[in-house]
């Protein structure tokens, strides 16, 4: 069975910092493109970030492009994601997602294995 397991949400102030985990487990991620998708209140799920099975390939939304950064360490089949800057837009459950495909993609319907999220609230 696989599971992916986030976390590292919490409530932080706007120009803080957090560093989300996604831990993976039933399923080598070593050849699968991963992602990383918000959901706001209210709102319906969108694309923050995606990397590639190598790591060389990545991919932001413009809303965080500049303030968040996918990495990927293939050993510990665990994925990450550093947001700086935070704003209190930014506040959303944050996903993470397993692609089981190499290339990169920002389409949500495109991703197979999907994580129970973590919450991060940035307070103005």
């Amino acid at each position: 069975q696989v599971q992916l397991v986030e976390s590292g949400g919490e409530l932080v102030q706007a120009g803080d910092s957090l560093r989300l985990s996604c831990a993976v487990s039933g399923r080598s991620i070593e050849s699968d493109a991963m992602g990383w998708f918000r959901q706001a209140p209210g709102k319906e799920g969108e694309f923050a970030a995606a990397i590639s099975w190598s790591g060389y390939t990545t991919n932001y939304a413009d809303s965080v492009k500049g303030r968040f950064t996918i990495s990927r360490d293939n050993a510990k089949n665990t994925v990450y994601l550093q947001m700086n800057s935070l704003k209190p837009e930014d506040t959303a459950v944050y996903y993470c997602a397993d692609r089981r495909d190499p290339v990169v993609s920002t389409k949500l319907e495109e991703y197979v294995y999907w994580g129970q999220g973590t919450q991060v609230t940035v307070s103005s």
